[in-house]
């Protein structure tokens, strides 16, 4: 009872520091013209967004990074594996920082080339990689798990086993942590979409992370749900303000390395399978484009704005996707217990 109520407490810090920081930010990016450009190719009903503040994630970065470590310093449910796991989350948002920036700049929504993220997004990764390689899994008070779990494995849930990939490990963070970041970064089309989906992923990780035996990573990842919820308040349809790369590569980077710490990357994609299908439909739409030379398997992709342009709103969309992901969540849950 006493971690739920830290937690409890963590989340609604983050929550009024999310909301504050993010009224602050609004006139300061309107007044520096740091604004969004929507893309020609997306859905037309998209255009009336151009010129809505973006680089919003700073807001939730800040309210996550201040709630974790004043929360966990205070009470003492203290470790350097929170610091780091904040600062690989503050390095993803680096990259969709320096992307924002490039688009304001340049008036255009190119920013940098996809190869020079990947190249951040693996160079962040591989560092984080060989700390977790040597320290993930600590920490724990056993809870869930029956035994300590060795750094460079892998648990699989159900069967309740660990699978060693040794120091091949450091390439499964990697593939984690790349195809997570960028997942949640396409997941963000939508007002509200990837912060209402990141709020209930994030419970899920309170509390499969607190059954595992955590005490430290809850704070981070409640931290994380509150600096959303104070973001959702202004970014909710209709926005008033984006998260933009700072924010979805934030998330990703922050929710992929506190899960792999916490044994935790498959349930990870089983309660966020929104982030993961909407990566997929993209991978899809344009395999399929390329071999069928020109027809296309979606409407449109990422995946929510084919619900979009088959007819639904986009707050119904919404709410349609963050229910689908409240039921995941549950499931997620659920299984740990089994």
């Amino acid at each position: 009872m006493g971690n739920l109520l830290l937690v409890i407490f963590t989340i609604v810090m983050g929550l009024v520091l999310g909301g504050i920081f993010t009224s602050l930010l609004i006139p300061f990016l309107k007044k520096h013209q740091f604004k969004q450009f929507v893309r020609e190719e997306g859905p037309k009903s998209h255009l009336h967004k151009t010129g809505t503040p973006s680089m919003g994630g700073v807001a939730i970065l800040g309210a996550t990074i201040i709630s974790a470590l004043v929360v966990s310093l205070v009470t003492k449910v203290w470790s350097i594996n929170i610091v780091v796991v904040l600062i690989t989350g503050a390095l993803f948002g680096l990259i969709g920082f320096i992307d924002d920036y490039e688009k304001a700049i340049k008036k255009n929504n190119s920013g940098i080339s996809p190869k020079q993220k990947i190249v951040m997004q693996v160079g962040f990764s591989l560092v984080f990689g060989i700390w977790a390689y040597l320290h993930s899994g600590d920490y724990m008070t056993i809870g869930l798990y029956t035994e300590a779990p060795i750094n460079s494995s892998i648990f699989i849930p159900i069967a309740d086993i660990y699978v060693n990939l040794g120091i091949f490990y450091i390439l499964w963070i990697i593939f984690v942590m790349v195809a997570f970041s960028n997942a949640v970064n396409l997941t963000d089309g939508l007002d509200g979409l990837a912060s209402s989906v990141t709020v209930i992923v994030c419970m899920f990780m309170v509390a499969g992370g607190s059954l595992a035996g955590y005490v430290d990573y809850p704070i981070v990842v409640g931290a994380l749900a509150g600096g959303c919820l104070g973001f959702l308040i202004y970014n909710h349809y209709p926005a008033k303000i984006f998260m933009g790369d700072t924010g979805s590569m934030m998330i990703g980077g922050l929710l992929a390395s506190t899960a792999i710490m916490m044994k935790l990357e498959i349930l990870l994609a089983l309660a966020g399978l929104v982030y993961v299908l909407e990566a997929l439909s993209v991978i899809i739409q344009v395999v399929y484009f390329k071999k069928t030379g020109g027809k296309r398997f979606f409407k449109m992709a990422p995946l929510h704005h084919h619900f979009e342009l088959s007819g639904l709103h986009e707050t119904k969309v919404v709410v349609l996707f963050t229910g689908v992901t409240a039921v995941l969540g549950l499931i997620a849950y659920g299984i740990m217990n089994i």
